[in-house]
């Protein structure tokens, strides 16, 4: 058992008979009364965000958690990927509500999956930061258009819907944010 003086970002506890990522904290002494702890937590089984206090002092249950890169393989249906482990080969399904922006999963990418240690069980898929997309289809821009940052429709080669900048063109490839699904950059070829 640890103490909230062990707390930090990122590490994940049992709270409340779910498992929960502090996201955020601050010890707090006020003047009067007693010192405890304001934290951000993040639900881990539903992504969930919420706001609490911690007495400071008291005793909370740390669960192990192991971040694995795995290679994205396939999509079965609308709902299960497939992922194969890096080191042993080993293949994995997970669900589409557990990954952060599956849209954006090409096959061949490589994406961290997080697992409960002694469970065994994957808690999250997450996407790195930035990926390189094929733009599949969009219209051309015309000259002479772009006195403001003008955006248009595109799609990619993962078949995700983004606006990017009226001088991309169809085949380019394009640096897109993951998490807001925002057109970054042209990546040279």
């Amino acid at each position: 058992m640890a103490t909230t003086a062990d707390f930090k970002n990122g590490l994940c506890i049992k709270y409340n008979g779910d498992l929960w990522k502090i996201e955020s904290f601050q010890h707090v002494k006020p003047g009067k009364g007693p010192a405890f702890v304001r934290t951000k937590i993040r639900n881990l089984n539903t992504s969930r965000i919420l706001e609490n206090t911690f007495t400071a002092g008291v005793k909370i249950e740390i669960v192990r958690i192991e971040n694995r890169a795995y290679q994205f393989l396939y999509q079965e249906g609308a709902e299960t990927f497939h992922f194969m482990n890096q080191k042993d080969f080993e293949q994995i399904a997970i669900q589409k509500d557990l990954i952060n922006a599956p849209q954006y999963l090409k096959e061949g990418g490589i994406v961290e999956i997080m697992f409960h240690a002694e469970q065994e069980k994957p808690l999250s898929c997450t996407l790195p930061v930035n990926v390189n997309l094929k733009i599949e289809f969009t219209e051309p821009g015309e000259k002479g258009n772009t006195a403001t940052n003008a955006l248009k429709p595109a799609k990619t080669e993962t078949g995700a819907e983004i606006r990017v900048p009226l001088f991309i063109n169809q085949g380019d490839i394009v640096k897109i944010d993951t998490n807001s699904g925002n057109y970054l950059e042209r990546v040279k070829q």
